[in-house]
């Protein structure tokens, strides 16, 4: 009986009879309060092409409330961007006018 690979998390091979191979997607990460929030923002051009984006690294919680705050973010600075591992990614060097939204919410920002 064959099993998809990607319901194993990139496990190849292991020697350990007793492995849970079982998905524990049951538990929702918290998300944190926006005032315990400890987030940084930085300018990155590395990998993409010449281009300059905004980078919003550290944030703690679901991936519904990260791309929530990407919505938010991205509407307020009126340009395109993406969510996901943790990070937002903000199209542009918007870097200034993200701090202060990102203050604006309560959220503690480097």
């Amino acid at each position: 009986m064959a099993k998809k690979l990607n319901s194993f998390d990139g496990l190849v091979f292991s020697t350990n009879r007793n492995i849970d191979l079982q998905k524990n997607d049951d538990e929702p990460e918290d998300t944190i309060s926006p005032e315990k929030q400890n987030l940084k923002v930085n300018i990155d051009k590395r990998n993409r092409g010449g281009k300059v984006v905004t980078l919003i690294t550290g944030f703690v919680g679901s991936e519904e409330s990260l791309s929530d705050l990407c919505k938010s973010l991205k509407t307020k600075c009126g340009v395109g961007g993406s969510a996901k591992d943790g990070e937002i990614i903000i199209q542009g060097e918007l870097k200034d006018k993200v701090v202060n939204i990102l203050k604006s919410l309560s959220y503690r920002v480097k």
